[in-house]
C-alpha cells in the first residue's frame, strides 16, 4: 500500500463523528444556497465578467507553462510525482486549481452578507472537491495501479462500489468492518457488569495492582457512540491505563435506544447515572467518586454535578471533561446552516422517527469534510481497488448508536438557548442548574485540531464552573485527544494555571510539554483519589454481584 493509503485512516480519524448531534444540514438548505450562488452571477454581471476574464488570463499562463499555482501544503490529493513532473498532468491540476480559486474569490468578493458568503463557499467547496481530477480514472496513481494489476484494480473497485451501493447507502466504506469484533479484539479489558437498568450497564474492571486508591473513577462516554472508545485495543485503552495507575475503574455502557425509548431525555440519562453513582459508592465503600465525561457524556456529567450542587450533595469529588462544549456561542462550520427553522425541522424529524440514527448523522458529518471522509475512500476503494483500511478507531466510529428523540430535542434546545452560561436557565430532574455553585475541581481537555468541539469553545466552557479548573490543550483532533497513550513521539500538550479571559492569551503564555497528557492527568487524578488500600479480591458485592463479563450486553445491540 502506498504512503497515501497508510495515511488514510489517520486522516479520517482526525475528523471522526465523536459527537455533534445538533448538525443542522438539510438538502433544502444546500439547494437554497446553490440557487443563491447562481442568482449572484446574474445580479452582478460586471463582477462575474471580471472573474471570468481573470480565470482566462490564468488559464493562458497554465497552457504556456507559466503558472505558479500549486496545491496547498496540507492537500495530499496531488502527492503523486506525476502531478508536478508530467506537463499534461501539471496543466490539468493547475486548470482545476485556477477554476476552484476563481470561484471562491468570486463569491468571497461578492456583495452577499458574510453568512451567505460562508454558505456559498461551502456549496462551491462541495462542487469543486467532487470534481477534483484526482477523483477520476485519469488519476496517475489509478492508471499505474491498473497496469500493475493487469486491470484487476478496476474490477476490484467496481466490486467495492457495488457492495457499498447495496450495504452502505452508496457511501464509500471507511473501514473493513469484518476485521474487528467487540469482546474479541476490542473492549477486552477484564471486568464484569455489576449493575444494569433500562438506560445503562455499569462495568467494573478487575484491578491490575495489589493496591488501589480509595476513591473510584466513573467514566461516562458519549451517547452517540459505544463506550469501548475508552477500552479500544490494549495499547490505546484508557481503562487499562487507569487500572495500572491503581485507580478503581468503572465505565458506563449506554443502551442503544429504539423508537420505544423516544421519550428518554437528559433527565432520564441523569437519573440512570445517579443510580450508577450510588452503586459505585456502595461497591467501593467510598463516600464520593471522581468522574470523567467526554463530548455529550461531558454535558450529562456537568448537568449531574449541577443537580448534585442544587441538592447540596457531595458525591462527585473531581470531574474530568474531555472535548466537551457547554458554551455554544462560538461559531463552527457545523453551525453554518443552523437557524430556527433548521433546528425545529431536525427536532420534528427525530420525533417522527422516534430516534436520530447515528448512521444518518455520520453521513451528514462526512459531507462537512468530504475530502477526508468521502473522496479519500472513493480513490482508495474504487479507483485503486484497495480494501478499506483496517483501523480500530474507524471501526468504533462506524459502530454508531441512535439518540432518543427527546434527548436529541434537549441537545438542540441547549444548542439554541445556551442555558448553561446562565444560572438556573436549565432544569434537570426537578432542580435548576447553576454551574457557579459547582465547586468541584475540574480537569478540562481540548484538542488544537478538533473541528467538532473547537478548543476555544471548550476553554470558555471550562470557565463556567465555580471550582478550581485545570485546562489542558492537546496537539491533536477530537478522538486523538482522548486516545493519546504515553510514548507517542508526536504528542504535545500545553498547560497554564492562569485562566485568562481570552483563550489566545492563555495559549501564548502556556507551558509546553512533550508526550501524552495522560501522564499529567494521572498525577492530577492521583492527588484527588485518596489513600491506597488493598485491591478488592472480587468484583461487585452482595447487593450488586458481578454478572456478564465485560464488555457486557448493551454494547452488542444494533
Amino acid at each position: 500500500m502506498s504512503n497515501k493509503n497508510e495515511d488514510l485512516p489517520r486522516q479520517a480519524s482526525e475528523h471522526t463523528l465523536g459527537l455533534n448531534p445538533v448538525v443542522g444540514l438539510r438538502r433544502k438548505d444546500l439547494l437554497t444556497s446553490a440557487r443563491l450562488v447562481l442568482r449572484q452571477a446574474i445580479k452582478q454581471p460586471i463582477h462575474s465578467a471580471k472573474h471570468v476574464a481573470h480565470f482566462g488570463l490564468e488559464l493562458k499562463n497554465v497552457l504556456f507553462g507559466k503558472s505558479s499555482l500549486k496545491p496547498e501544503s496540507d492537500d495530499r490529493r496531488f502527492n503523486d510525482p506525476a502531478w508536478a513532473q508530467n506537463p499534461l498532468y501539471r496543466r490539468y491540476m493547475q486548470t482545476y486549481l485556477a477554476w476552484r480559486k476563481e470561484l471562491h474569490d468570486w463569491i468571497g468578493e461578492s456583495n452577499l452578507s458574510p453568512q451567505d458568503i460562508s454558505r456559498g463557499q461551502f456549496v462551491i467547496n462541495l462542487l469543486t472537491e467532487a470534481m477534483a481530477p484526482t477523483n477520476t480514472m485519469a488519476n496517475p496513481a489509478a492508471v499505474k495501479r491498473f497496469f500493475e494489476t493487469g486491470g484487476k484494480s478496476l474490477l476490484d473497485g467496481l466490486s467495492h462500489l457495488a457492495k457499498d451501493l447495496v450495504n452502505n447507502g452508496g457511501m464509500p466504506s471507511q473501514v473493513n468492518m469484518d476485521a474487528f469484533e467487540v469482546g474479541k479484539n476490542l473492549g477486552t479489558t477484564e471486568g464484569s457488569v455489576v449493575y444494569r437498568n433500562d438506560v445503562l450497564e455499569l462495568i467494573q474492571y478487575s484491578p491490575m495492582t495489589e493496591q488501589v486508591h480509595e476513591r473510584p473513577l466513573l467514566v461516562v462516554p458519549p451517547q452517540i457512540n459505544k463506550f469501548y472508545v475508552f477500552d479500544l485495543s490494549p495499547d490505546k485503552s484508557l481503562a487499562r491505563f487507569c487500572l495500572r495507575s491503581q485507580v478503581q475503574t468503572f465505565i458506563v455502557s449506554w443502551r442503544n435506544p429504539t423508537k420505544a425509548q423516544r421519550e428518554w431525555g437528559l433527565s432520564t440519562y441523569i437519573d440512570a447515572l445517579k443510580e450508577a453513582v450510588d452503586v459505585v459508592l456502595a461497591i467501593t465503600g467510598s463516600k464520593d467518586l471522581n468522574m470523567l465525561g467526554a463530548c455529550s457524556g461531558g454535558i450529562t456529567c456537568t448537568a449531574l454535578v449541577g443537580h448534585y450542587a442544587a441538592l447540596g450533595e457531595q458525591k462527585v469529588n473531581a470531574l474530568t471533561l474531555l472535548v466537551s462544549v457547554l458554551d455554544t456561542t462560538v461559531d463552527t462550520q457545523v453551525a453554518l446552516f443552523v437557524d430556527e427553522q433548521t433546528l425545529e425541522a431536525a427536532k420534528r424529524h427525530s420525533y417522527q422517527a422516534g430516534v436520530l440514527e447515528g448512521r444518518d448523522l455520520a453521513k451528514v458529518f462526512a459531507w462537512m469534510r468530504p475530502n477526508d471522509l468521502i473522496w479519500n475512500y472513493w480513490v482508495n476503494n474504487y479507483l485503486l481497488g484497495n480494501e478499506p483500511p483496517v483501523f480500530d478507531i474507524l471501526f468504533w466510529n462506524n459502530d454508531t448508536t441512535r439518540l432518543p428523540a427527546a434527548f436529541h430535542g434537549d441537545l438542540i434546545d441547549m444548542f439554541k438557548n445556551n442555558p448553561l452560561i446562565r444560572p438556573d436557565a436549565l432544569e434537570v430532574c426537578g432542580t435548576p442548574i447553576d454551574l457557579k455553585q459547582v465547586t468541584t475541581d475540574i480537569f478540562s481537555l481540548a484538542g488544537t485540531n478538533d473541528h467538532i468541539t473547537p478548543w476555544p469553545s471548550c476553554y470558555k466552557s471550562a470557565q463556567l464552573f465555580g471550582g478550581k479548573v485545570e485546562f489542558v490543550l492537546s496537539n491533536s483532533g477530537h478522538i486523538q485527544s482522548i486516545l493519546n497513550p504515553p510514548g507517542n513521539p508526536k504528542a504535545r500538550f500545553l498547560t497554564n494555571p492562569e485562566m485568562s479571559s481570552k483563550p489566545s492569551e492563555w495559549q501564548e503564555n502556556a507551558n509546553k510539554h512533550t508526550d501524552s497528557w495522560w501522564l499529567y492527568w494521572q498525577a492530577w487524578q492521583a492527588e484527588r483519589s485518596g489513600k491506597l488500600k488493598k485491591a478488592p479480591a472480587s468484583l461487585g458485592n452482595k447487593a450488586f454481584p458481578a454478572a456478564e463479563a465485560s464488555p457486557g450486553t448493551y454494547v452488542h445491540e444494533r
